[in-house]
């Protein structure tokens, strides 16, 4: 029975959302969200409004508190629409974070993937190195503040308990300018007024402080300001003008001017210097971060032999932390500032292996790709909307071994996992970080490896020029066309499209004979073959561990070669068009003695039409090819029969074509 609005119900508290809403039943079912309550309380609340299947309620008595709740420390917490758990034990709310962030992975995602734990922040309060104040005006002249939650209305807030209290020096300092030079703040309705936001940056390190004044248009006696500010006895070492006369709710523009000093701050995080502009992304949380970026790095899993791609970099903090451990870091960012800040920030740490792009995440992702540059590791930091479908096709396109997603919005974060998994990444590890303490937002780090560890990557690293490793498909083609023997020319052909050539379809690479496909390479359906080659050898006992990779997950390509060769679950082992383009290239590079001989088997089919390989080759090689898969064998009876030689007399038929595919 859904009860009415104004109605005084008894509720117990069983859970709270990330947003501080406290989660009950009435004794009918129906659900209610109660704020500023916590698990465990017992409490009357006043229905203030009801939908088909839930309703909201405030409290009007906490008939028996919860042993999680606490005493609330700030005078605007029911006001403001920062913290959110202010009144809930730390302990408690970490655990309230990490439960919600495992079951939006759960529900959203659909992946069997659960936190390890969560990380606590170093600090509960005053851990924010950054702050954006509204500013408003009343008879008292200006006032600063935050909005309140879903709105514009200013909380007046000059000493908020989560950033360091010297922001109200800095605040008061604004203020006496301000009022003695009646200097106006802006006002969203009528869209009048000069004096917007009052932005401030620190230095945790360094003590640095940078303040950013954002207005309508150029600020009057302006060295007055200055030497208001410098009065505090501060570390200003920038005071910075950004010119917003734009309506909408983006706080910077990209109007800049130095007031004063410079224009950015520079801190220390995990040992690098870092220099930081107002619209450069850096982590709140300096202790937190380097926490953050240490698991980070634990998931990337580096030797020092692999390329790193650090996809959303902002200044360059977490791949430049990691560029002494990869052979070539490539960052991407589509803020020139922070673009110049990475460049500047990597060459004071004499970091020579490192390049950073300034362009969208998802267009320059796919350009990468494109270009053929295949990263062993990527990492994503994305905003709260999380990562472009373009994203998410250049990721599948380049087919790195490991992804590292760093989100600050597990829901966003949870629906990437399943795009992710869907073109073959599976999440293997996931750890929550508490970079917010008091707050509604928290921090997640997860690991996605790829279903099958690409074997072929071994190889292709012999491929030291990563440009002629991927020629044009057309270049590639005719050297192989012109390798083709004699008695073949005509009747084997090659066809090749990737993924991101067709778009709305899989990539696709066929080997033909005689206008007959036998043998065909995509991705759609691997996924399928792979998991139930898995499952079969999950049957067995004593499985070797040369097919378990380091996470300690089946090796899912090497179980399905083994398969393949040994077992015979099935006629072929599990490739892709991109397996296929990248053979063609290694077999480019590989002698033919090597060729026949290779652990992928695509070398020997390559090899077995190849005008170098002669009878007595062909011959010599017999007994070795018996113990091939099918899929392989055929190229080489094509091969003899074309050659004349009569074993065997077996002959190509519709049933013997075959189809690799992978996710």
């Amino acid at each position: 029975m859904m009860p009415n609005k104004n109605d005084v119900v008894t509720i117990e508290i069983t859970d709270v959302t990330l947003e501080g809403l406290g989660v009950g039943k009435t004794e009918e079912g129906y659900v209610l969200f109660v704020p500023q309550t916590a698990p465990g309380d017992i409490i009357k609340a006043k229905i203030l409004k009801t939908l088909s299947s839930y309703g909201y309620a405030k409290v009007e008595e906490i008939l028996t508190p919860s042993e999680a709740r606490i005493e609330v420390d700030c005078p605007v917490f029911s006001k403001c629409g920062g913290c959110v758990f202010r009144h809930i034990s730390y302990e408690k709310e970490l655990e309230i974070k990490k439960n919600l962030v495992d079951a939006q992975f759960a529900r959203i995602g659909g992946l069997d993937v659960r936190c390890d734990g969560i990380t606590p922040s170093p600090e509960r309060d005053r851990y924010r190195n950054k702050a954006q104040f509204p500013v408003g005006r009343d008879e008292k002249g200006l006032y600063f503040g935050f909005f309140a939650s879903h709105s514009h209305r200013i909380i007046k807030c000059e000493n908020c308990a989560l950033h360091p209290a010297f922001y109200t020096d800095i605040l008061n300092a604004i203020k006496k300018w301000g009022d003695r030079y009646n200097i106006s703040a802006y006002d969203d309705e009528t869209r009048k007024g000069l004096l917007r936001h009052i932005y401030i940056r620190d230095g945790r390190s360094s003590t640095e402080i940078i303040v950013c004044l954002v207005a309508t248009g150029n600020t009057p006696k302006t060295k007055e300001l200055i030497a208001s500010l410098l009065a505090t006895g501060l570390n200003i070492v920038g005071v910075v003008l950004c010119i917003n006369d734009k309506e909408g709710n983006s706080i910077l523009s990209d109007k800049f001017r130095t007031l004063y000093g410079k224009d950015h701050m520079t801190d220390t995080l995990c040992g690098l210097e870092f220099d930081i502009s107002p619209r450069s992304f850096y982590q709140v949380n300096h202790d937190g971060a380097e926490k953050l970026y240490s698991i980070a790095a634990e998931y990337a899993g580096l030797t020092g032999n692999e390329t790193l791609i650090d996809l959303y970099c902002g200044t360059g903090t977490i791949g430049l932390s990691m560029a002494n451990r990869v052979k070539k870091l490539i960052g991407i960012e589509i803020i020139p500032d922070a673009v110049k800040n990475a460049a500047a920030n990597a060459a004071r740490a004499g970091v020579e292996n490192a390049e950073f792009i300034c362009a969208d995440a998802g267009k320059a992702a796919l350009d990468l790709a494109e270009r053929g540059i295949a990263p062993e590791v990527i990492v994503v930091d994305p905003p709260r909307k999380g990562l472009s479908d373009d994203v998410i096709k250049a990721i599948s396109d380049m087919s790195p071994e490991r992804v590292v997603m760093i989100s600050c919005n597990s829901a966003t974060a949870a629906r990437d996992a399943k795009k992710l998994s869907e073109v073959g990444f599976v999440p293997t590890k996931m750890q929550a970080v508490d970079m917010f303490p008091r707050t509604g937002h928290v921090e997640t780090v997860v690991c996605l490896s790829r279903e099958k560890a690409d074997d072929y990557r071994k190889e292709s690293k012999m491929i030291s020029d990563e440009k002629s490793a991927y020629k044009s498909w057309s270049n590639l083609k005719k050297q192989m066309n012109d390798l083709l023997c004699d008695s073949l020319k005509g009747k084997i052909s090659y066809f090749y499209t990737s993924y991101h050539e067709v778009h709305n379809a899989y990539g696709r690479a066929t080997i033909q004979y005689e206008k007959k496909e036998i043998v065909a390479f995509s991705w759609d359906r691997q996924y399928e073959q792979v998991q139930d080659i898995k499952e079969q050898y999950k049957k067995m006992n004593n499985v070797p561990s040369m097919l378990v990779d380091y996470e300690g997950s089946l090796n899912a390509y090497k179980v399905a070669n083994i398969a393949a060769t040994k077992e015979k679950w099935m006629p072929n082992c599990t490739l892709c068009e991109t397996d296929f383009l990248n053979s063609l290239t290694i077999y480019l590079k590989t002698d033919i003695a090597t060729s026949l001989r290779s652990d992928n088997y695509l070398l020997r089919v390559f090899a077995y039409m190849d005008r170098r390989v002669g009878k007595r080759t062909l011959i010599k090689i017999k007994d070795d090819v018996e113990n091939l898969p099918d899929w392989v064998k055929q190229f080489y009876r094509i091969r003899c029969e074309a050659d004349g030689i009569i074993f065997p007399p077996k002959r190509i038929t519709d049933e013997t074509v075959v189809c690799l595919t992978r996710k």
